[in-house]
């Protein structure tokens, strides 16, 4: 966000939770926006946005329960399809719902075949629980941010998105805070890949959840962020 601010010229003012880590509040304010911190829970997020957007003229830019950002992120599905056309199923990670939303409507609308799972922390595991029970669920900020995975520590999917899930998404899986480490941690000494923990979940959940996931041969998992604490990092270099 605070990226495509500057490139267009105009001010950013990012609504964060107190408890993001430094790493990413460091590289939002690099890029020239304003921060603004509240409570841990969704709720506060949504609520300073619409006081600041009432009380200054602010365009409220939602993270993830709006369709023209579901939209944009079905780009990524469409990139999928084209770089990988055989593809028989891709696990995206799941916060509010957004990204999965719009890879999951890209590809089932282009490719019914193919197969959507997606992938979220134990702790923070209320778009599972949401799928199953018909209905969004709403976890507590307590419950949600006991996870690394900061990026998925939402306490619901957005309305609009869980309409998206139940359409288009064959399944969510849950990992835990241990596989998230590991996943991480073959990456970066595997294939040289930063990833950030929610960045990682997805690839967690091929690497841990095989046997919930479809027997298929040709998969993708979305690494969706690199924005990692240096100190986790030293951690997964000692193995710990």
């Amino acid at each position: 966000m605070a990226y495509a601010a500057r490139a267009l010229g105009v001010k950013a003012v990012i609504v964060m939770p107190g408890n993001a880590p430094a790493v990413k509040r460091e590289a939002t304010l690099a890029l020239g926006a304003e921060i603004i911190l509240v409570g841990p829970s969704s709720s506060e997020r949504q609520a300073k946005a619409e006081e600041l957007a009432a009380q200054r003229g602010y365009v409220i830019v939602p993270p993830y329960n709006d369709e023209k950002i579901i939209a944009g992120q079905g780009t990524m599905g469409l990139e999928i399809l084209e770089d990988l056309p055989g593809v028989e199923t891709v696990i995206a990670p799941v916060g509010g719902g957004g990204m999965i939303s719009g890879i999951a409507a890209a590809i089932k609308l282009s490719r019914p075949e193919v197969k959507v799972i997606g992938a979220e922390p134990d702790f923070a595991a209320d778009a599972q629980a949401s799928l199953r029970a018909g209905e969004i669920v709403q976890f507590s900020p307590e419950q949600v941010t006991r996870t690394m995975a900061d990026g998925l520590r939402t306490q619901s999917v957005g309305a609009i998105n869980f309409e998206h899930i139940r359409q288009y998404v064959d399944d969510i899986v849950t990992v835990s805070e241990d596989e998230i480490r590991k996943a991480m941690r073959q990456l970066s000494l595997g294939s040289k890949t930063i990833a950030e923990p929610s960045g990682a979940v997805a690839v967690a959940a091929f690497l841990f959840c095989r046997e919930q996931l479809p027997g298929t041969t040709l998969n993708v998992a979305v690494i969706s962020g690199g924005n990692i604490d240096p100190g986790v990092l030293a951690e997964l270099g000692k193995g710990q």
